[in-house]
């Protein structure tokens, strides 16, 4: 439908209508559609827009042989298979832009909890899009200012589609700089480690690193990672924590909405300095459900990070004389990103710098002091074993709590 032309004060109004209209069209195609502009976004974004090219076979086999050695070690430490099913982990080399299609493929399960449920997809987004269209219709052929709330319900059909494209976004971005699978520690499905020759061999030429211990260090972290979170029960609770931080995000949303619905229609300049600037139209400040949800997401995420850091420290020592330099080059690495290397992590309420690493390894630490090695092999034992927001700073505490339930039962919580 056309938009009608020039009336006045209503002018830009007309225009943001026009806009966002054409943006909607996208947003009624649903999750199917939403996934696949994510996908080509974060391709984009990742190779800048030029032709990727396969990564070489010797690569490939260089890395297989050096996880294979890797592998072992880290099911020694941690006292498990890497992979569940006591298969070998299946290495994949991939360029920046493969890296980015696969993770977002793999991330599959937090578009959808970006979407509205299958049902509500097929119906309300195509019954939303015939109820705007009319009441659009009614306003070109009235020429009067459009009702505060049909812009808010504009926006809100939207926001599937605009949380989508931030997280193809941040996903290109990141594959530009990731080594592995695990930069932001998110559960895959299957058994197989994504590297990136590219991003390894910039990485070990920006700090003069030996390439090749960069590759087995790089093998045994996220082997280390891949190991605790492909087993079920975590992958299932991570899940369930990322799916409620970005759930929770609904409650922002609804604030965006409840701040149009209060816009008086008569005023254009109104809309456009709402709409022009982000800071104004989204806050700085979560939701309290959000703030909750991130805040127990990182708990556990930080136990990983620590954790990590632990079975590095000791299969470092054993296959590299010990990790100082490398140790040092990714903490300096991770403390020197870029906002927009951050933006993955952003998303979820985390920050992955130093600091949060460093929670982890005294948390780790703490357990070990108390309780060695028999006592952290608890730690992702069972679901109910994560630590929660109180004790990742008290690893005394969450030990009683442990050893409680594994006394007394599973226990519910």
């Amino acid at each position: 439908m056309s938009v009608p032309g020039p009336r006045g004060g209503g002018d830009f109004l007309e225009q943001m209508l026009g806009d966002l209209l054409g943006l909607m069209g996208s947003a009624s195609a649903g999750a199917g559609r939403q996934t696949e502009m994510a996908r080509t976004l974060a391709y984009s974004v990742a190779t800048g827009g030029e032709p990727e090219a396969n990564v070489e076979p010797i690569e490939r086999i260089e890395l297989e042989e050096l996880a294979r050695i890797a592998e072992m070690h880290v099911s020694e430490l941690t006292g498990s298979p890497v992979s569940p099913k006591g298969t070998p982990v299946e290495i994949v080399t991939v360029g920046p832009g493969s890296w980015a299609w696969h993770t977002l493929d793999d991330w599959q399960f937090l578009m959808e909890a970006m979407s509205p449920a299958a049902g509500e997809a097929g119906s309300g987004a195509g019954a939303g899009s015939s109820e705007l269209g009319h009441d659009l219709e009614s306003f070109e052929d009235s020429g009067s200012p459009p009702a505060a709330d049909l812009v808010a319900r504009l926006m809100s059909t939207m926001g599937p589609m605009m949380a989508a494209m931030q997280l193809g976004s941040a996903v290109g971005h990141l594959a530009r700089s990731a080594l592995g699978p695990y930069e932001v520690p998110i559960p895959r499905p299957g058994s197989r480690l994504l590297l990136v020759p590219e991003n390894l061999k910039r990485f070990a030429g920006d700090w003069s690193l030996p390439l090749d211990e960069v590759r087995l260090w790089v093998c045994i972290r996220e082997l280390t990672a891949h190991a605790v979170l492909a087993r079920p029960h975590v992958a299932t609770r991570f899940e369930e924590m990322l799916t409620n931080v970005v759930r929770a995000g609904a409650e922002d949303a609804e604030g965006i909405v409840q701040r149009l619905g209060g816009l008086d229609p008569t005023d254009p300049e109104g809309l456009a300095g709402l709409l022009g600037d982000p800071e104004t139209l989204f806050g700085t400040d979560p939701s309290p459900a959000r703030r909750r949800a991130a805040t127990e997401l990182e708990t556990v995420t930080a136990a990983l990070e620590g954790y990590v850091e632990h079975v590095l420290d000791r299969a470092s020592s054993r296959l590299l004389g010990g990790r100082t330099a490398l140790a040092e080059a990714w903490r300096r690495h991770q403390h020197d990103r870029q906002a927009t290397d951050r933006a993955a992590e952003l998303l979820f309420g985390l920050d992955l710098g130093p600091a949060h690493v460093e929670r982890g390894v005294e948390f780790v630490r703490g357990v070990l002091d108390r309780a060695g090695e028999e006592g952290l092999a608890m730690l992702w034992s069972d679901a109910h074993a994560l630590p929660t927001p109180a004790e990742i700073e008290a690893p005394g505490l969450w030990l009683e709590r442990v050893r409680l339930t594994s006394e007394g039962g599973s226990g519910s919580g």
